[in-house]
């Protein structure tokens, strides 16, 4: 009898493949078989394990969170929810996971968090007399329109509360859910107080399926940036993450078909591999594509000065050296030829803090 571990194998439905330790725990747990053949009956009771989506409802004490990176467009941002089902295995949120306790591995899309008052909050946020009004960029660390938003609709609440203050925000999504909510906003749109971006990584069906697994798929996200610029929403892509010899020769495909939907604004941003992103990344190229993976991570190297990353500002989006300078240049191009522009900037001077609650009463 062999004696030797089974290997880890893809799980269908999810990105990561096992449970890659955080970076702050002090111990790991890691299975030897004992010489009776326990890990191999266990492997063949459940071959193929399907671990359960949990969602932990929790109370935030604030919402907003702020930046002042010089290479994001943004100052402001609020995310409601925590961990994200789309199990994207490219995401860069990912190690945030590493702070609850979690890994940032299957946990991170399988053990979520739901922010259920973060409309509260962020109501409370805009009465602070000293809250000065920017536009706020929802859902960027975990997706606001993952699968759990059609039960818990705190994306929803949320853009209810903006839309009260007449507060600009701006949203980027890999999930047509968001026609949803186009009855909010569309007239929002129309007072320029929002604008929807869309994270396209490949027109692929199947690579989606792989490196995206409960995202929508590529035409589906196609058709609901078409619907929303048919509607007056100003509408963005973001060709995100951009991989070498996986999806970078899309990059002219995925513009072509987004700009045809409507899309009037682009972006790129090159694979980030933050902390143990790095693991979960290359653990996912060995069990889809390991006769490239040696490939791949040479180029990424290239590209991170010699590191599988460089989180140096300036660097981190778009990366250095030869194969960087080519993308960029023929992301350029195609920006160019297709006549990709800017989205209208979103009107700041509308804002209106929300009235007090009256029910409070007053002190004096």
């Amino acid at each position: 009898m062999s004696t030797t571990p089974p290997a880890i194998a893809p799980i269908k439905g999810r990105g990561a493949a096992s449970q890659v330790v955080g970076r702050f725990e002090v111990t790991s747990a890691h299975a030897e078989d004992d010489g009776w053949g326990s890990l191999h009956a266990r492997a063949e009771e459940d071959p193929s394990p399907h671990p359960d989506t949990r969602v932990r409802e929790e109370r935030a004490r604030s919402v907003v969170s702020r930046n002042d990176s010089p290479d994001i467009s943004f100052s402001q941002s609020v995310n409601p929810y925590r961990g994200c089902e789309h199990g994207c295995v490219y995401c860069f949120a990912r190690p945030s996971h590493a702070y609850l306790n979690l890994s940032p591995g299957l946990d991170f899309e399988t053990q979520l968090f739901a922010k259920t008052n973060a409309a509260e909050r962020l109501r409370a946020e805009f009465a602070r007399p000293k809250y000065r009004c920017a536009p706020i960029a929802l859902g960027i660390n975990t997706d606001a329109y993952q699968p759990i938003e059609r039960r818990y609709r705190i994306t929803r609440s949320l853009i209810e509360v903006m839309a009260e203050c007449l507060h600009p925000f701006s949203l980027i999504t890999k999930n047509a859910m968001v026609l949803r909510d186009l009855d909010l906003l569309a007239p929002l749109a129309a007072q320029r107080l929002v604008t929807v971006y869309f994270s396209v990584t490949t027109l692929d069906n199947r690579l989606s399926a792989r490196m995206e697994p409960r995202a929508s798929a590529p035409h589906a996200r196609l058709r609901a940036m078409r619907q929303l610029a048919e509607a007056g929403v100003p509408v963005g892509v973001m060709v995100a993450p951009v991989v070498p010899m996986v999806n970078d020769r899309e990059l002219e495909a995925i513009l072509e078909a987004a700009h045809d939907a409507g899309a009037r604004a682009a972006g790129y941003v090159l694979l980030r591999l933050p902390h143990e992103l790095k693991a979960i990344w290359q653990e996912w190229l060995q069990l889809h594509y390991p006769e490239r993976a040696g490939h791949v991570m040479s180029l990424v190297r290239q590209m991170r000065g010699g590191k599988d990353y460089d989180s140096a500002f300036g660097k981190r989006m778009r990366g250095e050296g030869p194969f960087a300078d080519l993308l960029a240049a023929r992301f350029r191009k195609a920006h160019r030829r297709l006549g990709f522009g800017r989205l209208p900037p979103l009107d700041c001077d509308r804002f209106v803090p929300p009235a007090k609650d009256a029910s409070q009463g007053r002190l004096f």
